[in-house]
């Protein structure tokens, strides 16, 4: 395994690390897209924050981690190599920073959400210790496998715009719906917002996190 498998930004921790949080970007931004989230949610930077970018470059510009083709379905040939080489990527810097699994919390918008839903819930993966999803959706793919077994009480938030008209607020409640039959501990907001990120959740977020990493 090696860090190498993608690009990425860290933001050290304020001294030893208490645990890490990751956090994927949308289509067509960069690992600095949501670089200024690791302060709102980690002011006192308890934490070693990571931003990975996404490995595919496609039309219109910028980054991405698969191509879209249908809402809800991710493209299986970008999909899976994607998917492949992130996994690799995060058991390699989790490694290096010295954090177990269960010490770190993940999270993304939109595209980056779905990627982080397919780390947390992939069947055969560890578990993080917690799971934040912005604007994004439980992704749906052929040859890959979620495994919603053992959430009771794992900690998960998942926040969407109503009015979101790039990925409906029915993919949100949606993935509402199938993490709480699961038993996870959910934490869900609803924003009158499009397609981006409520500052008011994020201000929710803050001790949320706390909990996740106590």
């Amino acid at each position: 395994m090696s860090t190498s498998e993608l690009g990425y930004r860290t933001r050290p921790a304020a001294g030893e690390p208490e645990g890490a949080l990751f956090l994927l970007h949308g289509r067509g931004a960069d690992e600095h897209d949501l670089w200024p989230l690791f302060d709102l949610l980690d002011p006192q930077r308890r934490l070693v924050g990571i931003a990975p970018r996404g490995p595919l470059a496609l039309p219109p510009g910028g980054a991405h981690w698969y191509q879209v083709v249908r809402v809800g379905y991710p493209d299986p040939a970008t999909f899976h190599p994607t998917f492949e080489r992130l996994q690799r990527w995060y058991d390699a810097v989790l490694e290096d920073v010295g954090v177990a699994p269960d010490r770190a919390a993940m999270g993304g918008f939109s595209q980056g959400c779905v990627m982080s839903y397919a780390l947390a819930l992939g069947a055969g993966r560890a578990r993080p210790a917690g799971l934040i999803g912005l604007s994004g959706f439980i992704p749906t793919l052929d040859d890959f496998e979620l495994d919603l077994s053992s959430l009771d009480g794992w900690p998960a938030a998942v926040g969407h715009g109503i009015y979101d008209a790039v990925i409906g607020v029915q993919w949100g409640r949606e993935a509402r719906r199938r993490l709480e039959e699961a038993g996870a501990d959910l934490t869900y907001r609803e924003s009158p917002m499009d397609h981006t990120i409520d500052p008011a959740f994020l201000r929710q977020l803050q001790p949320w996190l706390e909990k996740v990493l106590p």
